[in-house]
């Protein structure tokens, strides 16, 4: 691997690490928002629907910004209007002004779904060019960002920092990495050239990826996969907290040790999958996940309650990067398929839990988890579909893009 594609994968390591920061230190000041905006937990989801609403929005046009101008520009912008968001959150929760709060999300939600998705995109580029697996290591940063946001934001908790000092001083950090790790992403990665009009006319250019069945079973598990991260990044400390009757840095603790069992599986997911496979490695994963979920719900031992998260985030840990894997070598047009993929998957990381605060006002938290539960339990079922046809995961080389080549399971080298 030469030296501007590893320093390439540097940069993308970074950005990861910057998302994760910037997400964690948020869920962890959630209870701290929610009482310092004086909201209950239906009120609460009301105003994450704010993250849902702008993540959606920019997940929606992320694909299409990034066939248009490349996978650069996208991530610049937006994880700028990521780091704007959280500015808007600081300034929200000076004014105990839940407007502001919400707007605040929005654009912080917006930010993260545009850059997301491009920097995923990017990722499996970076895995087909430099030939060695790259997106489990990847989202294992996002996860090791989060564990390093939780401990600070459980610090800031135990010491009583105020949250808008807290997300001011995450700004400045996240506004540092952005502008040193921004100069190693090259330009113009995932731009595709406009369709020749004869071209559209046949309808050859860009086939309909969504009509795709196998594609189709792919997003289905990273939508569950997702909704176990998801309802955790907004919901575990104050399932911890209202849930299991912890206090509020015990509640963050919890959080901390999800995080940390995410990064662990991560940063493991590569050894594993090379040694056992998809199939079998997102079927373990399920089963774990909604062995912790089980144990959380039903338990009223807060300490098991605790230790059993750390199953949930064991299991949660590689269903959306191996689903961006597998949906990017299912067949041509990969930005699309990842594209697609990530959107499906974000549906349920950020609709489902605001969702999941409606249903808990009715139901309370932990029975309303037993939907997670539920969807992480199909999962493990519908394993078979992220298999390529290959054990290990390591990236082959592909064609040139363009060329026409049979687009099989066996035949299409990894993203």
């Amino acid at each position: 691997m030469d030296l501007a594609v590893r320093r390439r994968r540097h940069a993308l390591f970074l950005l990861f690490l910057l998302a994760g920061i910037a997400m964690s230190s948020w869920v962890t000041r959630t209870p701290a928002i929610r009482d310092r905006l004086d909201l209950s937990t239906a009120q609460m989801g009301l105003v994450l629907f704010g993250l849902s609403l702008g993540s959606m929005a920019g997940i929606s046009c992320s694909g299409r910004l990034v066939s248009r101008f490349g996978t650069r520009p996208v991530i610049v912008w937006g994880t700028w209007l990521l780091i704007a968001g959280m500015a808007t959150i600081c300034w929200g929760s000076v004014l105990a002004s839940v407007p502001t709060v919400t707007a605040g999300l929005c654009a912080f939600g917006a930010g993260l779904g545009v850059g997301d998705v491009a920097v995923n995109v990017d990722g499996t580029d970076v895995e087909r060019v430099g030939g060695k697996t790259t997106l489990p290591a990847l989202h294992g940063c996002f996860s090791l960002g989060t564990v390093l946001g939780a401990g600070a934001g459980m610090a800031a908790t135990a010491a009583g920092v105020p949250v808008h000092w807290h997300l001011a001083a995450v700004v400045l950090l996240a506004a540092g990495l952005l502008l040193y790790a921004a100069r190693a992403v090259p330009e113009g990665t995932g731009r595709t050239a406009p369709a020749a009009p004869h071209e559209a006319a046949a309808g050859t250019r860009r086939p309909a990826v969504w009509k795709d069945r196998r594609l189709l079973l792919i997003g289905a598990i990273v939508l569950a996969m997702a909704l176990a991260e998801g309802s955790a990044n907004d919901w575990l400390p104050l399932l911890m907290v209202d849930g299991h009757g912890m206090d509020a840095t015990a509640g963050s603790l919890v959080y901390a040790g999800f995080a940390a069992a995410m990064t662990l599986g991560r940063f493991a997911g590569t050894f594993f999958l090379d040694r056992y496979g998809r199939t079998t490695v997102v079927r373990a994963s399920a089963l774990s996940g909604a062995l912790g979920l089980l144990v959380v719900i039903v338990s009223d031992n807060a300490v098991l309650a605790g230790a059993a998260v750390l199953l949930w985030g064991l299991g949660a840990a590689l269903g959306f990067p191996l689903a961006l894997s597998a949906a990017g070598e299912s067949g041509p047009d990969e930005t699309a398929r990842v594209s697609l993929v990530a959107v499906i998957g974000y549906v349920a990381f950020l609709v489902g839990p605001p969702g999941l605060g409606f249903l808990g006002g009715q139901v309370g938290l932990r029975p309303a988890m037993f939907v997670v539960l539920a969807c992480v339990a199909c999962a493990a079922f519908l394993a078979p579909a992220v298999e390529t046809g290959t054990r290990g995961r390591r990236p082959a080389a592909r064609q040139p893009a363009g060329k026409d080549v049979p687009a099989t399971a066996d035949e299409t080298g990894p993203a």
